[in-house]
């Protein structure tokens, strides 16, 4: 199978380490962990510059072996019960107005780091409570217990990847296409007024017709707000790219996706789904 290596023109943005100083050093002094440093995201210059950034509770360490995630594979620690402050100390420092949660997924926690979630929320409010906080959570292994724990912390956003089509669930190993709608139905359920989100990988192998399938389901549970982004892979050993999606199809997902209802969609080749957050939270 060929290997694609050399990226197209619209796919050379360039990280610039010498205006990450002033980020890197808050987040080491408060000794936080980012998704933009830990999952190689190619958007960190942009966000750093701007003095934005997504927060990594819970470690770095993920519990599961999804092949296209640069995120550690090892044994995890044991959660930190000052996080929540110091990320809450984070938010204000920085003055943000809207902040973006995540984590690894923690299969060895009995509820998943939902309790994690809700204490990070909790603080934030104490601290900020203009700000909005958007959570990106796993899927806690399919449990309706955690995901009502963290939909009762009342976030402004509450969202879950779907990251692929049903077809090449294979690269995430545990992961369950039907678990992770099941969620987002459920957040809706639970909360009819919660605003949901998911996002998507494409170049991974999928058909036009499978993303747009996707987009379909994700609609038929409710989902507010999507973000469609190329798949880059992080490293020599993760799965390899299969295509590179030009621009215009990316405009043409967006405009297929608002035409099914999404209130908003972010759709490009730099696309992820907590880059330009804050611009969701504005519909």
């Amino acid at each position: 199978m060929i290997r694609i290596t050399r990226k197209p023109v619209w796919l050379q943005k360039k990280i610039r380490p010498g205006v990450h100083a002033e980020m890197d050093r808050l987040v080491g002094d408060l000794g936080l962990n980012t998704v933009c440093r830990e999952a190689c995201c190619p958007n960190i210059t942009d966000c750093f510059s701007r003095k934005l950034t997504t927060f990594l509770i819970l470690g770095k360490a993920c519990t599961r072996l999804c092949s296209f995630c640069a995120v550690r594979k090892e044994q995890p620690v044991t959660p930190d019960p000052g996080e929540p402050a110091r990320v809450a100390e984070a938010v204000v420092r920085l003055n943000l107005r809207h902040v973006v949660i995540t984590s690894p997924t923690r299969d060895d926690l009995s509820d998943g780091g939902a309790a994690w979630f809700v204490a990070t929320v909790a603080a934030i409010r104490e601290r900020a409570p203009a700000t909005a906080v958007e959570l990106l959570i796993p899927d806690f292994g399919g449990s309706r217990e955690a995901v009502a724990t963290v939909v009762g912390a009342r976030p402004d956003i509450l969202g879950h990847n779907m990251e692929t089509v049903p077809r090449l669930y294979g690269l995430r190993q545990g992961a369950d296409y039907r678990r992770s709608l099941t969620l987002l139905a459920l957040a809706r359920e639970l909360a009819p007024e919660l605003k949901t989100k998911s996002g998507i990988m494409v170049g991974l192998g999928e058909t036009e017709e499978e993303a747009l399938r996707l987009f379909t389901e994700l609609r038929e549970v409710g989902c507010n707000y999507l973000s469609v982004g190329q798949y880059l892979p992080p490293g020599r050993g993760h799965a390899p790219v299969r295509e590179f999606i030009p621009p215009d199809r990316f405009e043409r997902y967006r405009e297929q996706a608002l035409a099914l209802g999404f209130a908003h969609v972010e759709s490009g080749p730099y696309v992820r789904s907590s880059y330009l957050a804050e611009l969701y939270s504005l519909r």
